[in-house]
C-alpha cells in the first residue's frame, strides 16, 4: 500500500478565521468518499495572510501551494488532480518559489509553516535543538559572549542589546533567577509573536532554556495576552510534550542542568507589555509601571534577577547558537544586526509577515511585498512601530530600516509592525486616536502620561473646532507641542514617553489636516 499523500492545512488563528478547520474537514471527508489515502497535517502559517487558508500538497517535486482555499473549493480541487500538483485557478506553484516568500531571509521563522508545530520529531528533523546541544557543552560566560558578538538587540521595541542584559543578570548573585518571555503582543498591526508561538513553539522553549543556562536561571514564564487562546493552547501542549521527553525539568537532555517553565495569561491591559508592569502582573498585582532603578536584571520578578525578552528575541537565540554569532551578525546594516519579521497591515493588498535583514526600505515592504494599497488609491502615510510609532510620509519611505536611521528621523522600528493608510486618511483624527489610546491605556502612575494624554485629546479637539480662526489653532498647536515635550521628558515609561511621536509626526508632516499651513508649521516640518 502506498504512503498517504500529505496535505498541509494551517492551524494558525488567521487561517482559522478564514475557515481553515472546515477546509481540513472537507479534505478528509472527500478523500474518504473517493477512497483516496491522505494525511492532513495542521501546520503554522507561512505568513501570506491574504492567501489564507494556504493549503500545500507534498509532491516529489516539493510542496505545491493552493490558496486561498474555501471549503466549497475542495471538491473541484480534487477533480482537477491537486493531489499530484495539477493545474487549478487556485494553484500558486511551488511554495518556496512564491516571490513573497522567495525574497525573504527566514532565520527565526525558518520552520514556521513548514513543520507540524507540536511534533517533536519534526522540530528535531528541521534543525531544532542544535543550539541547545551546543549551549550544553559551553560555559555560561561563553554563551553570553556568543550573544554579545551576534549583535542581537531586543525585538520588542527598545532594541537593547540582548547579550548585555543577560550579562547583567548573570553577574547578579541570587539564590533564584528567572527568564520571562514578554508575549503580550499588543501593538496595532503586529502578529509575529503569535505566528511563531502557534507555528514553532519549541524554538521559544529552546531559546528560553538556553537563556536559563547562560544566566543561571532555573525557571521561566511566558506571559501571553488573553486574546491569543490558540497560542496559549499550543504552548501548553508543547511544554507538556517537551517535559515528557526530558527537554525540560530537573535533567535537561541528560545534562544534570535544571530548567522548567509555564504559561501565564495576561488580562488584556496594553501597559502590561511594558516590562515592569508585566512583572507586577506576574506577581498577581495590578499592572502598574515600576520606577527604575532597580533594573529588572538586578531586582525583577519577586525581587530576583530576571531576564525579560520578547518572543522574537528568545526565539532567535537557538539559530545564533546553532550557526554561530558571526553567521547571524553578518545579516543587516550598521548596528542593526540580523533579521526582523516585519508585519504588513492596514490598507495593503498583501498583508502578512516578511522576515528580512535590516537595511531594506519601507517602500520595498509596501510595494515589493505589500503590493500597494488594497483600495487602489495612493498610499499617504505609514505608522511604523505600533500605536506609539510615528506616521511617516512618502518622503521618508526610502530611509533604510535601521534602528539608528529611524531615530534620526524621530521614528522607531519597534516590533516591526506597520499599518498603511491611503490618501483618504485624516491625520488629525489619527493624532487624536494616538492620544486617546494613551489616555485609555495609561496605568495612571505618573502625571505626564495620565493627565497629559487626556489634555492632549482635548487640545486636538480644540484645534479641530478652531474653524476659520487660524491664530487660535496656532495657539493650540503650540500648546500641544509643549504638552508633548512634557510627556516625552517626564513620563515613567514608553507609553507616555512615546505617545507624542505619532502626534508630532502628524503635525510635522501633515499640517494641512490640522489647518495650520503657516510659516511656523513649515519651520517645524523642516
Amino acid at each position: 500500500m502506498s504512503a498517504p499523500i500529505v496535505i498541509y492545512v494551517p492551524r494558525d488563528a488567521a487561517a482559522l478565521a478564514m475557515d481553515a478547520n472546515a477546509v481540513a474537514h472537507a479534505i478528509e471527508r472527500i478523500a474518504d468518499e473517493r477512497g483516496l489515502s491522505v494525511q492532513v497535517v495542521r501546520n503554522g502559517s507561512r505568513g501570506l495572510l491574504w492567501l489564507e487558508p494556504l493549503v500545500e500538497i507534498a509532491t516529489p517535486e516539493g510542496r505545491i501551494a493552493y490558496g486561498p482555499v474555501a471549503p466549497e473549493d475542495v471538491g473541484g480541487l480534487f477533480d482537477a488532480g491537486w493531489l499530484t500538483g495539477d493545474a487549478h485557478a487556485l494553484r500558486l506553484g511551488l511554495t518556496e518559489d512564491i516571490p513573497y516568500l522567495k525574497q525573504q531571509e527566514r532565520l527565526t521563522f525558518a520552520r514556521v509553516g513548514v513543520i507540524d508545530p507540536l511534533s517533536i520529531q519534526d522540530y528535531a528533523a528541521h534543525g531544532g535543538l542544535a543550539g541547545l546541544k551546543r549551549a550544553l557543552a559551553m560555559q555560561p560566560a561563553e554563551i553570553i559572549d556568543e550573544m554579545v558578538t551576534s549583535g542581537l538587540r531586543g525585538r520588542g521595541g527598545a532594541a537593547f542589546p540582548t547579550g548585555i542584559k543577560w550579562k547583567t543578570v548573570a553577574g547578579s548573585p541570587s539564590d533564584q533567577k528567572y527568564i520571562v518571555c514578554n508575549a503580550d503582543e499588543g501593538d496595532s498591526g503586529t502578529f509575529a509573536d503569535r505566528l511563531l508561538m502557534e507555528g514553532d513553539p519549541y524554538v521559544l522553549i529552546e531559546g528560553m532554556t538556553i537563556a536559563g543556562l547562560a544566566v543561571g536561571a532555573t525557571y521561566g514564564y511566558i506571559y501571553v495576552r488573553s486574546e491569543y487562546p490558540h497560542a496559549i493552547e499550543t504552548l501548553e501542549a508543547a511544554i507538556a510534550r517537551a517535559r515528557s521527553v526530558g527537554w525540560l525539568g530537573q535533567d535537561v537532555h541528560g545534562s544534570g542542568r535544571q530548567f522548567d517553565l509555564e504559561v501565564r495569561k495576561g488580562a488584556g491591559a496594553y501597559i502590561c507589555g511594558e516590562e515592569t508592569s508585566l512583572l507586577e502582573s506576574l506577581e498577581g498585582k495590578r499592572g502598574v509601571v515600576r520606577a527604575k532603578p532597580p533594573l529588572p536584571a538586578i531586582s525583577g520578578l519577586f525581587g530576583k534577577p530576571t531576564v525579560i525578552n520578547n518572543v522574537i528575541s528568545l526565539a532567535t537565540v537557538p539559530i545564533i547558537l546553532a550557526k554561530g554569532a558571526a553567521y547571524y551578525r553578518d545579516y543587516g546594516v550598521g548596528r542593526s544586526h540580523g533579521t526582523l519579521p516585519f508585519q504588513l497591515a492596514g490598507n495593503l493588498k498583501q498583508g502578512g509577515l516578511v522576515e528580512k535583514a535590516f537595511g531594506l526600505s519601507l517602500r520595498d515592504l509596501l510595494y515589493t511585498f505589500g503590493g500597494g494599497s488594497a483600495s487602489g488609491r495612493p498610499l499617504r502615510a505609514v505608522q511604523v512601530g505600533g500605536p506609539l510609532g510615528a506616521y511617516l510620509p512618502e518622503s521618508q519611505w526610502d530611509v533604510p530600516l535601521d534602528y539608528e536611521a529611524y531615530i534620526q528621523i524621530s521614528a522607531m522600528i519597534g516590533h516591526g509592525g506597520l499599518v498603511a493608510f491611503d490618501d483618504t486618511v485624516d491625520m488629525a483624527r489619527m493624532a487624536r486616536y494616538a492620544m486617546e489610546f494613551c489616555a485609555i491605556e495609561s496605568c495612571g502612575k505618573c502625571t505626564p502620561c495620565r493627565i497629559g494624554s487626556t489634555r492632549g485629546v482635548e487640545t486636538i479637539d480644540k484645534i479641530a473646532a478652531g474653524g476659520a480662526d487660524t491664530k487660535q489653532r496656532e495657539q493650540q498647536v503650540h500648546l500641544l507641542r509643549d504638552l508633548c515635550d512634557t510627556m516625552m521628558g517626564g513620563s515613567l515609561c514608553a507609553l507616555g514617553g512615546m505617545a507624542p511621536y505619532p502626534v508630532l509626526s502628524a503635525l510635522n508632516h501633515f499640517p494641512q489636516d490640522f489647518g495650520i499651513e503657516s510659516p511656523q508649521s513649515a519651520a517645524h516640518a523642516a
